[in-house]
């Protein structure tokens, strides 16, 4: 964001104002390519299948409801951005298991 010292504040409000819009628009409108998201999915549901299996119940709980309100948080975002329906959940999905593509 350009920042110019000598404008009035009510100037600088309306270009910020038009600027975050712009940014959401251009959110809401990007394709998401699931493919990271799909095998974070995999990864996780293999942790909590392998956490199950060997009884560590208590981190399963951990894990499960931290993924839980992570997804949640990113559906809520998402809905902030007035976002909705399919392209609202892609994007929660994404940024929940999508984590996969920063390694």
């Amino acid at each position: 964001m350009y920042f110019d010292e000598n404008e009035p504040q009510s100037v600088r409000d309306q270009r910020f104002a038009a600027e975050r819009a712009a940014l959401s628009e251009a959110r809401r409108t990007a394709s998401i390519d699931l493919r990271e998201a799909h095998i974070g999915a995999v990864i996780v549901v293999v942790v909590l299948v392998l956490l199950g299996w060997y009884g560590k119940l208590v981190a399963l709980g951990v894990v499960g409801g931290v993924l839980l309100f992570w997804f949640s948080a990113a559906l809520v975002r998402a809905y902030v951005d007035h976002d909705r329906g399919r392209h609202a959940m892609r994007r929660a999905y994404n940024l929940t298991f999508g984590w996969v593509g920063w390694f």
